[in-house]
């Protein structure tokens, strides 16, 4: 199974919310590395590394109905991987 690597911005009420951490659950969830940083602006920069199948699901759930807060948008792009271990969350 091909590694892939994304970078999205998510954007809405995501800050102070428990955003951060529902994110670190679905992806260690799924042995994904990463991370989910609050941005100056009010978004959450998520980045997740791992098998593709694995970042795509916990992509797709970003803006799902069980993500705390509320999401108006998810900007994602794919990156370079880079062999990253653990998720933090900042």
């Amino acid at each position: 199974m091909s590694a892939r690597r994304v970078v999205a911005l998510v954007d809405g009420l995501v800050q102070g919310v428990g955003y951060r951490f529902f994110v670190h659950r679905a992806a260690t969830a799924r042995g994904l590395a990463g991370s989910a940083t609050n941005l100056p602006d009010g978004r959450v920069e998520v980045v997740l590394e791992g098998p593709a199948d694995d970042v795509a699901a916990v992509l797709a759930g970003l803006d799902g109905a069980d993500a705390p807060g509320t999401v108006r948008g998810v900007q994602a792009r794919d990156d370079v991987v880079r062999g990253v271990h653990g998720f933090t969350t900042g």
